[in-house]
């Protein structure tokens, strides 16, 4: 197998990886905060983003093994180099969040709202952030289908999330 058939393989390997830093990085931050005083808001959807997200990213692994080699004549590149902008922005989001970037609600009373990075432009960047990436690493794996179903299921959760958030951080 060529180097360019292990593309796809290795964008999700390096995704993976990513994501299972972020959680020990959400976990230690968490801990930290929930030791400070702070507690958690809407830990009952908790679970459904987290298995959103596993079943995005199980189910392209799934899909991209399937396929195999004659993957990478279908891999879109501009797709692809979309994707990777949007880890600038993610790094964006979890630097400005610094110690308080977690992947669940905590909320530390009396800490003043992020303002500066991306929070100087939208709410919720993180969200903008996540919902591009569910749209688009399924379309540079050619998987048009695949990212409207997970970005539709996004939304629905994103709706839940967001409401909860935006309640427990008005003053």
């Amino acid at each position: 197998m060529s180097f360019a058939e292990l593309v796809p393989v290795i964008v999700l390997g390096l995704v993976s990886l990513q994501r299972l830093g972020e959680l020990l990085l959400a976990r230690r931050n968490t801990a930290q905060l929930l030791a400070e005083g702070a507690h958690e808001v809407g830990a009952s959807h908790y679970p459904l983003i987290a298995a959103l997200h596993v079943a995005w990213l199980t189910g392209l692994w799934f899909l991209v093994l399937a396929r195999g080699p004659t993957l990478i004549v279908g891999l879109d590149w501009l797709w692809l180099g979309l994707f990777a902008v949007l880890q600038l922005g993610r790094a964006w989001v979890i630097a400005s969040l610094g110690r308080r970037w977690t992947t669940r609600i905590i909320v530390l009373p009396g800490a003043p709202l992020v303002t500066h990075g991306p929070y100087r432009f939208t709410n919720h960047p993180n969200y903008w952030v996540v919902a591009g990436e569910i749209a688009t690493l399924p379309l540079a794996f050619g998987l048009p289908w695949y990212a409207l179903v997970f970005s539709a299921l996004n939304a629905a959760v994103m709706w839940i999330r967001v409401r909860t958030e935006a309640a427990a951080l008005r003053p």
